[in-house]
């Protein structure tokens, strides 16, 4: 019977170690740096957060599946409010899991809605991971959008989005932060 006490011992101190250690990654917070990030988005390009690194703050706004019905909302709710996205000196950007290509990816799904703006392609979910957005058994993005400074700091983190006004919420949220308006052309 010894032995059983002890075992069930070191089980308990196994899971109260093991709880402490899964999920220990700091959740990102205002005022950190921006994990780095090198996506292909639906328009074929690339992007890496540090292309943007002293020229503009970014915008990131993560969606767990590409077509579906809050996804869709949101997508549309950005290009629709584009143009006054683009009064600021920002790149933006909506991101997910799903691959770029195929029936299902973002390229069909940005063509789909007509976007006017790219769809970050993560399906490794490395850059998801970092950005501590991935937690769901099938391995989809939290909804949730990251602001990040020209320098690369993270401004606000918005958790509560709501897909019909996330663009013109974006908009808003931008000139709270003082985000720079872009020069008149």
């Amino acid at each position: 019977m010894a032995w059983f006490t002890q075992l069930s011992f070191a089980l308990a101190v196994a899971a109260v170690i093991g709880s402490q250690t899964v999920g220990s990654a700091a959740e990102l917070k205002v005022g950190d740096d921006a994990p780095a990030f090198e996506l292909q988005g639906s328009d074929g390009k690339t992007y890496k957060l540090s292309d943007f690194k002293g020229k503009k703050a970014v915008v990131v706004a993560w969606f767990p599946k590409a077509f579906t019905g809050g996804c869709t909302k949101e997508c549309k709710s950005m290009r629709e409010h584009g143009k006054a996205i683009k009064e600021f000196e920002v790149a933006y950007f909506t991101a997910s899991c799903d691959p770029a290509d195929g029936e299902k990816g973002n390229t069909a799904f940005a063509k789909s809605l007509d976007l006017d703006y790219p769809i970050l392609c993560d399906p490794e979910r490395k850059a998801a991971k970092e950005y501590g957005l991935v937690e769901d058994a099938k391995g989809n993005a939290k909804r949730v959008t990251f602001y990040i400074s020209k320098e690369g700091k993270i401004l606000a983190i918005d958790k509560m989005v709501k897909t019909d006004a996330h663009g013109s919420d974006i908009a808003a949220k931008l000139k709270e932060l003082g985000v720079a308006k872009a020069e008149k052309k």
